[in-house]
């Protein structure tokens, strides 16, 4: 999911303390990051509240 990396990168903010914020681990962050595993519905919701944006701007 490049738009996860590309808000991530955009706030400024680390993959961990991204996942510390949507209670993820740091590795699943990184592996949604490459698009190397499906995003869930309550993932995006808790992505989007970490990085404080719309789930449809992660999208």
């Amino acid at each position: 999911m490049a738009n996860v990396k590309a808000m991530r990168e955009a706030t400024g903010l680390s993959q961990s303390v991204v996942a510390k914020r949507a209670t993820l681990q740091r590795g699943h962050i990184s592996v949604l990051e490459k698009g190397e595993t499906k995003l869930y519905l309550k993932t995006l919701e808790k992505l989007a509240a970490a990085l404080k944006v719309t789930p449809g701007q992660l999208l």
